[in-house]
């Protein structure tokens, strides 16, 4: 926030765009930085930081704006400057009552208080990246679930995840041969579509241990036994280097460990339900756009 205040001294008008450019320099980011984007993938880091900066500092009244898009120093701003502050945070900004004023007022609407005291996230990201660790938990959550449960129904949750990306049909088409074949390494059968012009062939392992170059071997065996042109081989467990650089160069085999397993449930609801919702929502300045 003080590069941003410092950055507004020479009291001209200035857009928001421009100081997202000016403070980058001020901050010799590169771009690979400046590119880095927030959880949800959405917008840059960097430039939600600058946004957050700008609001924290007009509702202290440090700068305000006349139009959208554009702000300007204050006197209090400039006042400020004067005092030659070390930096300017949440902490700083509390000795004014506008700026508290505005945090009492998210805070009575239920935005996390630790907004208040973090200086490294601006509210946005905070609430990212706690649903991140919730989201972490339950896919750890997810996978000791699936341990406790039977080989058959690893095989039948397979089939599950698998129909609700889209391939197989019916539920019952899709696992035709699911925990009946055993043969040569074939744990089961999917139709890529409904028409079933094409089929991909499925190996399902519940397993502890890392799943190594040799089991990625055998199920390529069994592929071309079957003579067939695509498989997956779905694990709780994981895989090791050699058994990911083997499936790369057959190029029909697709690995998917025990993380990934849990993410597609969790995407495409298999084995959860929802809790709760939250709407994030932000002015829509096109609204009140008068021209």
């Amino acid at each position: 926030m003080l590069p941003f205040l410092r950055y507004a001294s020479d009291e001209c008008e200035h857009h928001k765009r421009d100081a997202i450019e000016a403070l980058a320099i001020v901050f010799n980011l590169s771009d690979s930085e400046r590119k880095e984007l927030l959880p949800s993938g959405k917008q840059a880091i960097f430039d939600n930081r600058v946004g957050w900066a700008r609001t924290y500092l007009k509702k202290a009244g440090l700068i305000d704006s006349k139009k959208r898009g554009y702000f300007f120093i204050t006197k209090r701003g400039l006042d400020v400057l004067s005092e030659k502050p070390d930096t300017i945070n949440v902490n700083y900004l509390s000795k004014f009552n506008e700026f508290n004023d505005f945090i009492n007022t998210n805070n009575s609407s239920k935005v996390p208080l630790s907004t208040v005291t973090n200086e490294e996230l601006d509210p946005e990201e905070l609430i990212e990246n706690n649903y991140l660790k919730l989201h972490e938990e339950l896919i750890s959550e997810m996978l000791d679930t699936i341990k406790d449960y039977s080989p058959s129904f690893f095989e039948k949750l397979v089939v599950d995840v698998l129909t609700k990306i889209g391939y197989g049909g019916s539920r019952k088409d899709a696992g035709q041969a699911i925990g009946k074949s055993g043969d040569g390494g074939i744990d089961g059968i999917i139709k890529e579509d409904r028409l079933g012009l094409d089929v991909i062939y499925i190996q399902a392992k519940r397993w502890e241990n890392t799943v190594g170059r040799p089991e990625i071997q055998k199920f390529a065996g069994a592929l071309i036994g079957k003579r067939a042109k695509k498989g997956v081989f779905i694990t709780t467990a994981n895989f090791s280097k050699e058994a990911e650089d083997y499936a790369k160069q057959t190029g029909n085999i697709v690995l998917i460990d025990g993380s990934n397993l849990a993410k597609l449930m969790i995407e495409y609801n298999v084995g959860v339900s929802t809790v709760k919702t939250y709407d994030v929502k932000k002015i829509d300045l096109d609204y009140f756009d008068e021209t």
